[in-house]
């Protein structure tokens, strides 16, 4: 009798541990991990010449695409902040940055160098965002850019109040010569009989 008792024992033991397999194979099976989400990104090369966007969740799924977007067969690359050169090199700085940081790509022999302020006092930057999840940016970074629009929108509003007024004195010198303009008398109605 005790001999059946361990027998049944142990084999309800077994069973319940095949269960607890079957369990957590099954789990696996229809609740797969889920992948972190990708993030948004800006790359550049080093002349900043070309700038591509680039969705990533992990430091090394960001150098493969990178490598891809800018079809650089040379494996070692470096990549570092746009805005000072840090070079980036670990996960967990890389996790720790936020969505739409600006990188720049560097092959061998290549070396970050810093935007001369000078050069690009008053750059432009527009930025529109479509529905909040497709963001356009443009930067246009000459010499001046900034005060040449402004002294361009400026000419524009001057321009639109000179017309404005010749319209509206041309206007008032048409119903002299036509004699329906009186200064005397602010507004006039046409009586119908």
């Amino acid at each position: 009798m005790e001999a059946a008792r361990d027998y049944a024992g142990s084999l309800v033991r077994s069973l319940v541990s095949m269960g607890a397999s079957v369990g957590a194979v099954t789990k696996q099976t229809l609740f797969p991990p889920l992948m972190p989400a990708g993030r948004p990104f800006r790359v550049s090369n080093a002349s900043r010449s070309s700038r591509k966007g680039i969705v990533a969740s992990s430091l090394q799924e960001l150098i493969s695409k990178t490598l891809d977007a800018f079809l650089i067969s040379a494996g070692i690359v470096t990549l570092v902040l746009e805005e000072d050169g840090t070079i980036v090199d670990t996960e967990e700085f890389f996790q720790s940055l936020d969505d739409n940081t600006h990188f720049m790509v560097l092959e061998k022999g290549q070396k970050w160098t810093q935007l001369n302020p000078k050069d690009f006092i008053g750059c432009l930057n527009i930025k529109a965002t479509f529905y909040e999840i497709y963001s356009v940016s443009y930067d246009i970074k000459c010499m001046g850019a900034k005060s040449v629009l402004r002294k361009i929108l400026q000419l524009m509003s001057h321009a639109a109040q000179i017309i404005g007024q010749f319209l509206l004195y041309t206007g008032t010198y048409m119903l002299q010569l036509m004699g329906e303009y009186d200064e005397d008398v602010p507004c006039r109605r046409s009586r119908r009989e």
